[in-house]
């Protein structure tokens, strides 16, 4: 008999349910909610059963002379390479208005910890 589990709530993967869909929506939001929530829709429409984000504690992941580092590419949101990943990182507020949102939409929403403090204490902390 082929295994069968719920991977999320109502969500069976396995045995002859569908594969589990995942969109990575990453980082490629940049900083900015609306685009963000555009993203988690369009995974919905495309039939993702779920978006995922990345969540990353800056300080515990980069060395204070990485984040002090110039970047000022054309592609940079900040004068320090640290301003620019702190850009790009949504507080808890605005994660909680997104999984109300992915709700709202019909998708499971996750971010996955980019580092040992994210990992351990999860994005709702």
């Amino acid at each position: 008999m082929p295994l069968e589990i719920e991977l999320c709530p109502g969500r069976m993967v396995g045995g002859t349910h569908p594969c589990f869909i995942i969109a990575e929506i990453g980082q490629n939001h940049q900083g900015d909610i609306e685009m963000a929530k555009k993203m988690i829709k369009m995974a919905k429409d495309c039939g993702a059963d779920c978006a995922k984000f990345q969540k990353s504690e800056q300080e515990h992941k980069f060395s204070k002379l990485a984040l002090e580092r110039p970047y000022n590419t054309k592609q940079s949101w900040g004068k320090t390479y640290g301003d620019h990943k702190r850009h790009l990182e949504f507080s808890h507020e605005q994660y909680r208005e997104l999984q109300q949102y992915a709700e709202e939409v019909g998708i499971f929403m996750t971010a996955s910890g980019m580092d040992e403090v994210k990992c351990y204490f999860g994005i709702n902390k």
